[in-house]
C-alpha cells in the first residue's frame, strides 16, 4: 500500500465541503463525519476510486460497501423498494439505517462497490456535513468506516488520522459523532432480515414492520462466505489488545471496560479503566464504545476485560461489536 499521500485535515465548513466535493469528483478519498461513525468516501460511480478505498483500508474486495445518498428519491434511482422497504425508509431516513435492496438494471453505482451481488446497500445519513457533501457532489458516495479494515471504527477525526494518514487525501473534522456505532442493516430482498444490529434498535424496526425481523443465518457470518452487507465478518472492530467478554473479575495486566455502577473484583489494579455509562444509559454507552476501546488500547494492556452489557435496545449493537472484536482472540 502506497503511503505517499499528504492527508489534509480541515474543519467542517462551507469551504471544506466544497473542497471535499472537488476531491471526490477527481477520484480522491475523503473521510467525513456521519451520525454513526466517520466514513471514508469515494464517488460510488468511479470504480478506480472505489478500488482506492479497498487498498487504503486493506479491505477484502468480497465485502460490499454502503452507498450514501441524499434522500429517498436518489435511493429509488439505484434500487427497487417493496412495501416493507418503503415503510422503513420513511420511518428512519435520514438516520442510522441501511437497507439492502435489489439493484435496478441501470444502477449507476460501480459493480466493485456491490461486490458483484445483485443487491445494493443504501443509506441516507442524517449528519449535516455528510448531507452537504452529497449535495455538493450530486452523486452517491460509498463510505465504509474510515479505519484500517477490522480495526476499531473511528468516532473522531483523530482516530481517522491515526489509521489512514498518508493513505487518503482529505479528512473533514466535524467533531465527535453522535450515535457511535454503525447503522443497522436490514435486507429487503425477501422477508425483511436483520443483517447487522446498529444505531436503530431492532425493536423500533419491528414496530414499524408490525412483525419480527428474520435473522441472518449463522453461515452468513462465516469468514469464508461472501457477506450480503458490511460488518458481517466474524472478526471485526478489533483493538490490538485481546478482548475478554462478560468479565466478572479482573486479571493482572488487564484493562477494564466497565458498564454501570457495579464494581468487579480486581478493578483497583486495572492497567486502565473506562466506564461506558455509569448510569446504565445504552445510548451513552454506544457513543463511547469505539473511543474507549481505542483509549484502552493505548495503555499497554494485553487484554481488555469487558463487563456485561444488557442485550436489549442499542445493547444488541454494542454486544455485536464486542463479540466480533473478541472473535478468535480471547
Amino acid at each position: 500500500m502506497k503511503t505517499s499521500l499528504t492527508t489534509e485535515i480541515l474543519p467542517a465548513s462551507e469551504a471544506s465541503i466544497k473542497e471535499a466535493a472537488r476531491c471526490l469528483a477527481a477520484g480522491g478519498l475523503v473521510a467525513f463525519p456521519t451520525e454513526t461513525v466517520y466514513g471514508l468516501g469515494a464517488d460510488a460511480t468511479n470504480a478506480a476510486a472505489i478500488a482506492g478505498i479497498y487498498e487504503a483500508k486493506g479491505r477484502p474486495r468480497f465485502n460490499p460497501l454502503i452507498s450514501h445518498v441524499a434522500g429517498f428519491e436518489a435511493a429509488g434511482r439505484l434500487a427497487r423498494f417493496d412495501a416493507a422497504a418503503g415503510a422503513l425508509a420513511r420511518a428512519f431516513w435520514p438516520g442510522p439505517l441501511t437497507l439492502v435492496l435489489p439493484k435496478r438494471p441501470d444502477c449507476e453505482v460501480a459493480e466493485l462497490a456491490t461486490a458483484g451481488l445483485d443487491t445494493i446497500a443504501i443509506r441516507v445519513p442524517a449528519h449535516a456535513t455528510a448531507q452537504a457533501i452529497l449535495a455538493a457532489l450530486g452523486k452517491p458516495v460509498v463510505a465504509p468506516s474510515a479505519n484500517l479494515s477490522g480495526h476499531v471504527s473511528p468516532t473522531r477525526a483523530e482516530h481517522v488520522r491515526g489509521d489512514l494518514a498518508g493513505r487518503i487525501d482529505l479528512i473533514i473534522d466535524g467533531g465527535p459523532v453522535e450515535v457511535g456505532v454503525e447503522s443497522t442493516i436490514v435486507g429487503c430482498f425477501g422477508s425483511p432480515m436483520l443483517l447487522r444490529p446498529g444505531g436503530v434498535p431492532r425493536e423500533e424496526i419491528e414496530r414499524v414492520l408490525g412483525r419480527p425481523l428474520t435473522l441472518a443465518p449463522a453461515e452468513a457470518e462465516s469468514d469464508g462466505a461472501q457477506p450480503r452487507a458490511p460488518g458481517m465478518l466474524t472478526s471485526h472492530y478489533a483493538p490490538r489488545a485481546k478482548v475478554r467478554l462478560n468479565a466478572q473479575s479482573l486479571k493482572p495486566g488487564e484493562a477494564l471496560l466497565a458498564f454501570g455502577k457495579a464494581e468487579i473484583a480486581g478493578c483497583d489494579n486495572a492497567v486502565g479503566s473506562r466506564n461506558l455509562s455509569e448510569s446504565g444509559d445504552l445510548a451513552e454507552a454506544a457513543s463511547r464504545l469505539f473511543g474507549y476501546l481505542r483509549m484502552l488500547d493505548t495503555t499497554g494492556a494485553h487484554t481488555i476485560a469487558v463487563m456485561p452489557v444488557p442485550p436489549h435496545g442499542l445493547g444488541e449493537a454494542i454486544n455485536d461489536r464486542l463479540r466480533r472484536a473478541a472473535a478468535g482472540r480471547e
